[in-house]
C-alpha cells in the first residue's frame, strides 16, 4: 500500500470513511513526509505540529462516531504566509511583519477549519508576493522538487512545492497576477483561480491589489479542487446551465499574447493539449496574432507599485527594512498620479467589455501557463526566453489578464516525458463559469489521465 503522504484529499476521505485509516494516522504520514524532504526545498517555513495533531484527533472521533464534518474533514491543508491563521505568525515574507500573530483566522481559513480540515502551518512567499519566484530575508530560498536549483515559480512556491513533494495534499494560496497558476505549472500541479470574489475575504493583510488578487487551492488533482472551492466559496446559487458547457466546447488557442516569446518546449506542449481537445471532439481555433489583453499589461505595474507605496506609506521608515527591489517598485508608485491609478482602471474596464464580447462566441481560452522554464532558485527572473531578452514579466504575460478582468482561470499539467521538467497548461472561461470551468478540467483529467509521479527531492 502506498503512504498515505502520496493519497489525495479525495482519497484520504474514502479512507477515513472506510475505516481504513484516520486523520492522525494521515497526519504522522505527512508529517515525517515534512520532516524527510522540507529542509531541502524550504516549503513550510511555519509548522503548526501541536495544532494540527490536536485536530487530527478530533476529527478521529468524528468519523469513528460517524459524524465528519465533510469530506475535507482531517484532511491536512497547509495555508500560504500571506493569508492568516489564528495564533499562527503570518510575516507576508517580510520583516515588518516579522512577529507578527493574527488573532483570527482570513474567512477561507475559517471555513476549512469549520470543515475539520486539519492545518499544517504556513508556506514560503517572496516578500508582499509580488515576485514570481520565491525567496525572502526571513525564510530564504524555497527550491522545486523537481530539481532543487530552480524556482517552483511565485508567490505561491512555497505551496506547489509541498504539495508536489507530498507535504499535504492541499494548498491555500493566493493569485494576484498568475501567483497560483504559474508555480503550478512549475511543478506539475493543478492551480485554480476563481472569479473575483467568488471566495469572500475578511481579516486579511492590507489590499495592495485592489480587489484583482483572490484565494484559491492548489492541488494534484481537479477533484480536490472542487472539494476545497465547495468549502472556501460554498455551492453557489448557479443555474444548472452555468455549471455545464456546451459540446463541442468552442475553444480559442492562444499560443502567444501579443507576439511574446515562449519557449519552445512550453509551445509544442501547449499544442498537442490543443491536437488532443480537437481529437476529444471539440471545436479548436488558432489565433497566433492575439492583442486584446495587451492594454492590461502595460497599466499592470500601476496597480502593482502603487499598492506597494501606499502599503509602505502607512508606516515610515519601512523602505529600510525591505528588500532594495522592493523599495524601488515602492518609490515608482509613488512617482504615479491618481489619475494614473484611475486611467489604469478604466483601461481594465474598457478590456473587460471586449472579452465579454469574445466570450459571446467562444466558451474557453486555451493559452501555456508561463512563457518559461523554471530558471534559477536564486534568480528573480529569466532574462532571456526563446532566446530573446525579457524583462521581469517576460515569462507571466498569460496569467494577468484574468486577475484584471475577474474571471476563472485553471492551470493543468501538459503530458511530458519523464526527462521533461512540468509544463502548465491554462484554461480561461467568463466571470461566475468557475463550475462549468472545473467540470471541463475534470472532465479532461479523467480522459488524459497519466500515472502519478513523484519528484526524487534531488539536485539536478
Amino acid at each position: 500500500m502506498q503512504p498515505l503522504w502520496q493519497f489525495s484529499a479525495g482519497e484520504l476521505g474514502a479512507t477515513f470513511r472506510d475505516g481504513l485509516s484516520t486523520p492522525s494516522e494521515a497526519l504522522r504520514s505527512v508529517l515525517a513526509r515534512i520532516e524527510e524532504v522540507n529542509p531541502r526545498i524550504n516549503a513550510i517555513v511555519t509548522l503548526d505540529r501541536t495544532g494540527a495533531e490536536k485536530a487530527a484527533e478530533a476529527s478521529d472521533r468524528r468519523w469513528a462516531n460517524g459524524q465528519p464534518l465533510g469530506p475535507l474533514d482531517g484532511v491536512p491543508v497547509t495555508i500560504k504566509d500571506s493569508i492568516l491563521v489564528r495564533g499562527l505568525r503570518a510575516t507576508w515574507g517580510s520583516q515588518l511583519y516579522a512577529d507578527y500573530i493574527p488573532e483570527a483566522d482570513e474567512e477561507p481559513v475559517a471555513r476549512l477549519r469549520a470543515s475539520g480540515a486539519v492545518i499544517l502551518g504556513k508556506t514560503n512567499v517572496p516578500e508582499f508576493t509580488l515576485h514570481g519566484y520565491t525567496d525572502n530575508a526571513l525564510f530564504g530560498t524555497t527550491r522545486n522538487p523537481w530539481n532543487l536549483s530552480l524556482t517552483p515559480g511565485g508567490s505561491s512556491g512555497g505551496a506547489v512545492a509541498a504539495v508536489a513533494s507530498g507535504c499535504g495534499p492541499i494548498a491555500l494560496g493566493t493569485d494576484g497576477g498568475g501567483s497560483i497558476r504559474r508555480p503550478a505549472a512549475h511543478t506539475g500541479l493543478v492551480g485554480f483561480k476563481p472569479s473575483r470574489h467568488m471566495v469572500p475575504r475578511a481579516n486579511g493583510f492590507p489590499v495592495i491589489l485592489h480587489d484583482f488578487e483572490v484565494i484559491g487551492p492548489i492541488a494534484r488533482h481537479v477533484g480536490d479542487i472542487v472539494l476545497t472551492m465547495d468549502v472556501i466559496a460554498g455551492r453557489q446559487p448557479e443555474s444548472r446551465a452555468a455549471d455545464t458547457i456546451r459540446r463541442p466546447a468552442r475553444i480559442l488557442f492562444i499560443p502567444t499574447f501579443s507576439g511574446a516569446p515562449v519557449d519552445p518546449v512550453i509551445s509544442q506542449a501547449v499544442t498537442d493539449v490543443a491536437a488532443t481537445l480537437e481529437r476529444q471532439g471539440h471545436q479548436v481555433e488558432r489565433v497566433d496574432d492575439f492583442k486584446l489583453a495587451a492594454p492590461i499589461a502595460e497599466v499592470w505595474p500601476v496597480i502593482s507599485q502603487t499598492g506597494l507605496a501606499w502599503l509602505l506609506s502607512q508606516r515610515p521608515g519601512s523602505e529600510a527594512m525591505i528588500a532594495p527591489a522592493l523599495a524601488d517598485m515602492a518609490l515608482n508608485g509613488r512617482a504615479y498620479a491618481a489619475t494614473d491609478y484611475l486611467n489604469a482602471l478604466d483601461v481594465i474596464k474598457k478590456v473587460d467589455q471586449e472579452f465579454v464580447r469574445l466570450f459571446e462566441h467562444v466558451d474557453i481560452l486555451l493559452t501555456p501557463t508561463t512563457a518559461a522554464m523554471p530558471w534559477p532558485a536564486t534568480q528573480t527572473h529569466p532574462e532571456a526566453i526563446a532566446g530573446e531578452p525579457v524583462g521581469p514579466r517576460g515569462h507571466a504575460v498569460f496569467t494577468p489578464f484574468a486577475n484584471a478582468l475577474g474571471l476563472p482561470a485553471i492551470s493543468l499539467p501538459c503530458a511530458v516525458d519523464a526527462q521533461t521538467l512540468p509544463i502548465g497548461f491554462q484554461l480561461c472561461m467568463a466571470k461566475g463559469r468557475d463550475r462549468a470551468l472545473l467540470n471541463f478540467a475534470r472532465d479532461y483529467e479523467r480522459i488524459t489521465a497519466r500515472p502519478a509521479s513523484w519528484p526524487l527531492i534531488s539536485a539536478g
